[in-house]
């Protein structure tokens, strides 16, 4: 499990072909690795990845085809971003998640808040058609590993605001219209409309 409170941001350096999916390798950035060790779990640009190797360079992830075929971020070159398993002693700053990404989104809109002297950004989201019905206005959403809350939901497009702070530490900056990004909708809601579809039965 992890909570959407992003830790470093780092930058994938290789990308080698394995069966039907890669192997990656991850330059940490600034992340501490020192108790990370072969089969822990890292959230890399929201998607939980096992790490297989420990180098010098970095951590190398392999990624299955089934996992590139529904997220994005994986090229060389691309910057990451990174959380480490939540432990129970940690505290709960985001929302729960599970680094299972849902699917991937279109960024529809990226702009500074007009009249905010704080410097926030709005990030406008289209969502694919089946995961819309997941996102509900103040609910929690996870994009590329950042937990964020949904200000604002027509149809299956969403807005979030970004504060500063959340611009500088991740790489949620680097957003341009047309970007893809990786989603996970909120736990909570999956759950409730399984429950749901198996009481109507």
């Amino acid at each position: 499990m992890f909570t959407g409170i992003v830790q470093a941001v780092g930058r994938v350096i290789a990308r080698d072909a394995a069966g039907d999916g890669a192997r990656i390798l991850v330059d940490a950035g600034t992340l501490d690795c020192t108790d990370v060790a072969n089969g822990d779990s890292i959230a890399v640009a929201g998607c939980c990845l096992t790490v297989v190797q420990s180098t010098a360079r970095g951590l190398a992830f392999d990624v299955s085809g089934e996992t590139l075929r529904c997220t994005t971020g994986f090229d060389v070159g691309v910057r990451v971003n990174l959380e480490k398993a939540l432990r129970l002693a940690d505290r709960l700053g985001g929302h729960l998640m599970s680094g299972h990404v849902d699917g991937v989104g279109i960024v529809a809109g990226f702009a500074a808040v007009a009249g905010d002297a704080d410097g926030s950004w709005s990030l406008v989201i289209d969502t694919p058609p089946a995961l819309a019905r997941y996102v509900a206005a103040k609910g929690s959403v996870g994009i590329d590993g950042v937990s964020l809350t949904s200000n604002a939901i027509e149809d299956t497009r969403f807005t979030v605001n970004l504060i500063p702070h959340t611009l500088a530490v991740t790489t949620l900056s680097q957003l341009a219209v047309g970007a893809r990004v990786n989603l996970e909708v909120d736990l909570l809601a999956r759950y409730v409309e399984r429950l749901r579809a198996y009481k109507e039965k």
